[in-house]
């Protein structure tokens, strides 16, 4: 197999929060990704001693461990015990109900010989190519489906959608936000390629529309990761000036791309 990760920080004077790994197992077989975006909250006080790139960090390597060593278990299975492992190694210090208490997206696939299992939670996203090139997004779109004025900047506003029914769901401090992901199984013949990409990549496709994820995927495939991240930030930049797209909440994101030819 062949694997390209490109993550890049928003703001080069703050951490990335992203997170994105691949791990193989011992035995050859198989394998698994992770990708996560770390949800920066809008204030300081949000209850943690702790920052977001650190919880990314936490989550992201236990998941991977987890996906990797407990083949018998399901994807969301691995979430809830990765969530309970971090929850577990602040909730001495840290007020975890806080609504903005740490927390992230999350792509986790983990593929075998004969299956390719995946879990998508909140708005980063995967895409998969078929032998024949067909591209399918495998999306959770709750987020996008919420009303617009439940989305500003307050954090009490947003602690009426966030990881509430009828909002959307990140993986925070609960271990049960975990039923809420959108899972599945594919046969692995069925699956040549996968991109996990968070949503400071996506917004080539989301929010300034220059082609749909089919054209995404073609130019991840024949430019590279970091071509799709240069793309973004040159209309990212533009867009600074022009102010064309005023439903962004801020000029540059993190932004991560894990392109996987298996």
């Amino acid at each position: 197999m062949r694997t390209e990760l490109v993550t890049e920080p928003g703001d080069p004077a703050r951490p990335n929060e992203d997170f994105a790994s691949v791990g193989l197992p011992a035995s050859g077989q198989g394998g698994s990704l992770v990708v996560l975006d770390g949800v920066t909250p809008p204030r300081s006080d949000y209850g943690c001693r702790h920052t977001v790139a650190w919880f990314s960090a936490r989550l992201g390597g236990a998941l991977l461990e987890l996906s990797v060593s407990q083949g018998d278990v399901t994807l969301r299975e691995v979430l809830a015990e990765a969530i309970r492992r971090v929850a577990d190694a602040h909730t001495a210090t840290c007020d975890l109900s806080h609504p903005r208490t740490p927390q992230a997206t999350v792509v986790l696939v983990r593929w075998s010989a004969s299956e390719v299992e995946y879990l998508v939670l909140s708005d980063s996203a995967l895409l998969v190519e078929s032998p024949t090139g067909e591209v399918t997004a495998l999306l959770d779109d709750r987020l996008s489906r919420v009303p617009r004025a439940s989305l500003v900047s307050d954090a009490v506003a947003d602690a009426t959608v966030r990881n509430k029914e009828g909002g959307f769901f990140t993986a925070a401090a609960d271990p049960a936000v975990a039923a809420r992901a959108v899972t599945g199984t594919l046969p692995r013949a069925s699956v040549r390629a996968l991109a996990a990409l968070t949503d400071g990549a996506t917004r080539w496709v989301e929010k300034f529309h220059e082609g749909d994820w089919a054209d995404l995927f073609a130019l991840v495939r024949k430019e590279g990761s970091a071509s799709l991240v240069d793309r973004v930030r040159e209309l990212e930049r533009a867009d600074a000036v022009e102010r064309l797209h005023l439903r962004r909440s801020k000029t540059h994101d993190d932004a991560t791309v894990l392109f996987a030819e298996l």
